[in-house]
């Protein structure tokens, strides 16, 4: 599965959430550890889901850059 992901910075440190998967979230003190810590989280929130047998969502969020004059 391909799931949407939002990566922020906030000054200190990263953070993530993926919108698709409400309550999955991650930090991180780079890009690349926040990157590595939501696909940890995603593949630990579906292990969960699975386990309490819960549906598992189906990733429908779409990501699109729109440009505008600064």
């Amino acid at each position: 599965m391909r799931y949407a992901v939002v990566i922020e910075h906030g000054g200190a440190n990263y953070s993530a959430f993926v919108p698709d998967l409400p309550g999955c979230v991650a930090t991180g003190a780079s890009l690349e550890e926040t990157e590595r810590s939501i696909r940890d989280a995603i593949e630990f929130h579906l292990a969960g889901l699975r386990e309490d047998g819960l549906p598992i969502p189906q990733p429908s969020s779409t990501i699109e850059y729109v440009e505008v004059a600064a």
